[in-house]
């Protein structure tokens, strides 16, 4: 990316995380994925449950194996071979994880993060359960306010529909664009908007990378 332009998005990042801070998350700016991935797992005590949303971004830093073969009992959605009854299992399993890792559809500059769900796990996962919340995101989530972050959530759809098989059937895929589609494959059924993160004290944790990152 060219420099100037990175400064001015990554000024914008800063910005953001200290509105984060003011709604009662624990938010930090880092340049790298290399060094949001140290500071994920530096926070995650060995010995502790850990749960995962399905996350480009988190697959970007490898942390899916990272957990598998660290120190924690990992309530693992992604083990080869589940069934989709099994992996709904799993995510009942992991709502009472010590720690929940994820990404975020969206943040406004004033400090809501958005998400859209086929299943929901993420988005119960973020508003309540898991002790604590882990959610890194790129600078390229940021948006202006909510209409803005719901408009974003239309468009990154299909692609998240044609990166998993299981939705690779919808509407959206073949188009590139929403058409609010009612079929089994859809992918997007729940929002979600946490305004804030101060209800229980010291449970977000949002790392903001100064990096394209994910979808």
């Amino acid at each position: 990316m060219n420099e100037i332009k990175r400064m001015y998005y990554v000024k914008k990042a800063k910005r953001v995380v200290d509105v984060l801070n003011k709604r009662k998350y624990n938010a930090v700016y880092v340049d790298t994925l290399e060094q949001a991935k140290k500071i994920v797992l530096d926070t995650i005590e060995e010995g502790s449950t850990v749960a995962m949303g399905g996350s480009v971004t988190l697959r970007e830093m490898d942390m899916i194996n990272e957990i598998r073969n660290g120190n924690y009992k990992f309530f693992d959605r992604f083990a080869p071979g589940l069934t989709f009854p099994e992996e709904v299992e799993v995510y009942r399993q992991g709502l009472l994880a010590d720690y929940f890792l994820t990404s975020t559809n969206a943040i406004t500059e004033d400090g809501k993060l958005v998400n859209i769900d086929s299943s929901g796990n993420r988005a119960a996962s973020m508003i309540f359960g898991p002790k604590h919340v882990i959610v890194v995101a790129g600078y390229n989530k940021i948006v202006k306010n909510l209409d803005q972050a719901l408009d974003r959530l239309t468009e990154i759809a299909p692609m998240n529909c044609k990166r998993l098989k299981n939705h690779n059937n919808a509407p959206c895929v073949p188009t590139g664009e929403c058409v609010d589609c009612m079929v089994e494959e859809r992918m997007c059924n729940y929002i979600s908007i946490v305004q804030q993160g101060g209800k229980f004290e010291g449970r977000f944790t949002v790392i903001l990378v100064g990096e394209d990152v994910g979808f």
